[in-house]
């Protein structure tokens, strides 16, 4: 069966690559070890993280596995997609009318159930009563990535916020005073340890009259955010052999909706 090139909806069109190349561009084109296109090692990444697949099962008609895997691996440790993130998360919520810069983040984590490959730095989330891994996230309130690590799922809530209030801060020049968070995150030491990087936390807490599903304000901000991981199908499990990894491609998914949010507003312009 022969593929055809433009069914591939995972693709960067033309005005999201002229956006993203000046961050990927690790050499020039012309350098005498590349051997394919750089504009299709983006593909063939954008495909394995879109739709879940095995790197040795890349469709023939993108560039080998190999090639995409090492270019992913050398955009990673680059910080490729950190910055492209930041300067993307900084666009659109310009173009939302909003200041390049949070004042305000809303933090939450979720657990990955470990595969084969993650089972050797997996933890056991008792409550959840799963092997995984747990990814720590911070958004700002219109849901765009600003920091987020992996550790593994037994490891609490609380004591991640110093990390991850400090990440928040070094992308956002420490413009971020608030912080919107679960009971999960209640407690001195989580207060503490946002207040040490400028940041209140405030617990959003559910009702004590609580029937059925209710939507917690602010809450519900990073929950959808999660939900937009979950649609990149390589997100729903932890297939990656290193923690870095798993982190790496959520920078990516996030970096794919940005971009595509952004193409949408330069051609409305």
């Amino acid at each position: 069966m022969t593929h055809d090139r433009t069914s591939y909806p995972s693709d960067v069109s033309d005005d999201e690559w002229s956006l993203v190349v000046p961050y990927l561009t690790l050499m020039t084109e012309e350098a005498p070890q590349r051997d394919y296109p750089l504009r299709e090692l983006f593909n063939g990444l954008r495909y394995v993280v879109r739709y879940g697949i095995a790197w040795r099962a890349m469709p023939y008609d993108l560039p080998p596995w190999s090639a995409v895997y090492q270019q992913t691996q050398r955009w990673l440790a680059a910080g490729c997609f950190e910055t492209l993130a930041q300067d993307l998360r900084a666009a659109v919520r310009m173009a939302a009318g909003r200041s390049g810069d949070p004042t305000a983040a809303v933090i939450d984590s979720r657990m990955l159930r470990s595969a084969p490959e993650s089972g050797a730095r997996a933890g056991y989330d008792g409550a959840k009563r799963k092997r995984g891994s747990k990814v720590h996230m911070a958004v700002d309130t219109l849901g765009h990535l600003l920091a987020l690590h992996v550790t593994p799922a037994d490891v609490g809530d609380r004591e991640e916020v110093g990390r991850l209030a400090e990440a928040v801060q070094d992308v956002t020049g420490e413009n971020v005073t608030l912080a919107y968070v679960d009971q999960g995150y209640t407690g001195e030491s989580a207060v503490d340890a946002a207040r040490a990087q400028g940041i209140e936390l405030h617990v959003v807490k559910l009702s004590e009259a609580k029937r059925g599903f209710v939507l917690l304000p602010r809450r519900w901000i990073v929950e959808r955010s999660f939900g937009w991981a979950t649609r990149f199908r390589r997100l729903v499990k932890d297939y990656e052999v290193y923690a870095s990894t798993l982190a790496g491609l959520h920078i990516v998914a996030f970096v794919c909706l940005m971009l595509a949010r952004t193409a949408d507003f330069m051609q409305s312009a």
